[in-house]
């Protein structure tokens, strides 16, 4: 299977999408400038204690209170609270060392929130989960650093490793290794990348991982509640760290700055793959040149198709995604009623997989699949789903079919479900109804790319439309786009994007920049008005 990463980083996000054999499996997207992210260390202060929900909100600096529930603290708590209050002490000279502790006894199973915690307690607190809906982040002080091949826990003592690698021998291996080299009071999870990796590699990353925590604690002393102490790796780095495969034949990137940071991290972990890391510096968007701006519009919205005309209908509620599987067309094309069922309940199961990965959801998902009566056919199906959702890296769990034809799967929820609207607004009248002529759209780009040149002095510039309108405008020899390139200069040009509506554009400059129009045509009307009036008091 030939799997590839495409990297799309525009001023305002970071979006990444990954494909097998050309197909979209994955899509993530992220604001540059996010405020929360998962890993991201806090000192914080406790500002409500909810006995009723046995948990606490914890001010973390920002405008919505995280949430920090009773099982959350880690069965080490006591032995984290005393090296806390000897951190965020008065005493700024003394740094102290975790490996030098002596481990307290673990805290009460069931015990509640009032009995470990007040308020106005300062913390060293980790996000878990970010805001989903109308909910704050969730956070931890459980804390953890997460490398490619290990995960460090401070305050536990043990060594975990990896369901996914099968070899005892490795296991073995590995866990002797790692028991080698861990300092005291550290607990390590050895993750599947590290199956058949040297020590040296390991050793190294480790080192790497305690000067992270060493450089977090000596920030905390110096800080105060609440203050962001350690930032996950970059937006891009963190986004691909967890994704990242050998397998990989190529990651493109449009953005250079990004490109040196994943080329970074590429050689850090996989030398020998620092050539798959592929600067992309055509003019055409990456998205559009990678055919990912037409799987994204017909892989999201509410109705998705697949093979022979049959679909799928996914409805979402924050907590609940409901997916009603269509035979549409296709049951024209077979006589026998329960083979049929059966192949599409099948096809569906492979698209269903995919969605849940493309899109991200998470909490309960039930699938209404298409009756069949053979209890063979039943079963094949749940085989068959659990084996397309065991690439799936979120935790999850398939039941059965139920007797009413219903699959209920329940999947870890980490981040919001990624929502696209494929519907476009109409861009001349805002959804109002009615839109100018078409045909005098060319004529508003005209205006617009005459303003640029004599109003604002931008003579280089790329002016991005819907491919449909760029064909119209570059049909025949002596084409609109020819003239107007004869009239004003060959230093713009224009081009198609599959992203834009059919009546939208979008003008970026020569640091690719967008240059915002909406405001010079606001001016361009009161300048009008202002015209009229005078010619008025004139006359």
């Amino acid at each position: 299977m030939r799997s590839e990463l495409i990297v799309d980083v525009t001023p305002d996000n970071i979006s990444t999408a990954l494909t097998e054999d050309g197909r979209l499996v994955s899509l993530q997207k992220e604001p540059r400038d996010a405020s929360y992210a998962v890993g991201n260390l806090y000192v914080a202060k406790v500002k409500k204690l909810m006995p009723g929900l046995n948990a606490a909100f914890v001010n973390v600096g920002f405008e919505k209170d995280a949430f920090l529930h009773y099982l959350d603290l880690g069965s080490q708590f006591k032995s984290y609270l005393q090296f806390i209050d000897e951190v965020l002490g008065d005493d700024k000279r003394h740094v102290p060392q975790v490996s030098k502790m002596k481990s307290l006894p673990d805290i009460d199973k069931h015990g509640t929130i009032t009995d470990v915690l007040e308020v106005g307690k300062r913390l060293i607190v980790q996000i878990a989960k970010e805001p989903i809906s109308s909910k704050g982040p969730r956070l931890t002080t459980e804390i953890s650093f997460t490398g490619r091949f290990l995960v460090l826990i401070p305050f536990s003592d043990k060594i975990s490793v990896s369901q996914k690698i099968k070899s005892s021998e490795e296991k073995m291996r590995l866990r002797k290794l790692i028991e080698s080299i861990r300092p005291n009071n550290f607990g390590i999870i050895i993750r599947t990348s590290a199956e058949g990796k040297r020590v040296a590699e390991l050793n190294n990353e480790l080192k790497a991982l305690m000067k992270c925590w060493e450089d977090s604690i000596a920030k905390a002393q110096n800080a105060d509640a609440p203050a962001l102490i350690y930032e996950e790796e970059s937006r891009a780095v963190s986004l691909i760290r967890d994704i990242f495969s050998p397998a990989f034949e190529s990651i493109h990137v449009n953005n250079a700055e990004i490109f040196d940071q994943i080329q970074h991290y590429v050689t850090l972990i996989a030398p020998e793959k620092k050539e798959i890391v592929k600067l992309y510096a055509e003019d055409i968007p990456i998205f559009d040149h990678f055919n990912i701006t037409k799987q994204i519009k017909t892989s999201f919205g509410k109705t998705v198709s697949f093979k022979s005309g049959a679909y799928i209908i996914i409805e979402s509620t924050e907590a609940l995604h409901v997916i009603d599987v269509n035979s549409g067309n296709r049951s024209k094309n077979s006589t026998n009623q329960e083979s049929n069922a059966l192949d599409v309940n099948l096809r569906a199961a492979d698209e269903i997989a995919r969605q849940l990965r493309l899109r991200d959801m998470g909490g309960i998902i039930v699938i209404d699949f298409i009756d069949m009566l053979q209890p063979d056919h039943r079963q094949a199906l749940y085989d068959h789903m659990r084996e397309v959702m065991a690439n799936d890296r979120a935790r999850h769990n398939i039941l059965p079919l139920s007797k009413f034809g219903l699959m209920q799967i329940t999947r870890q929820r980490v981040r919001p479900a990624l929502n696209i609207a494929t519907a476009e607004a109409c861009p001349s009248c805002g959804g109002k109804g009615e839109v100018q002529p078409s045909l005098l759209f060319t004529d508003m780009l005209k205006d617009k790319i005459d303003y640029l040149i004599h109003s604002l002095k931008v003579s280089n510039f790329t002016m991005y439309v819907h491919p449909f309108v760029d064909a119209y405008l570059k049909k025949g020899f002596l084409s609109e786009y020819r003239r107007w390139r004869i009239e004003y200069g060959l230093k713009f040009r224009i081009l198609p994007d599959q992203s834009l509506a059919y009546l939208q554009y979008k003008v970026l400059d020569s640091t690719k920049n967008e240059i915002d129009l909406k405001e010079d045509k606001d001016t361009s009307t009161s300048t009008k008005k202002e015209t009229r009036s005078k010619n008025v008091k004139d006359e």
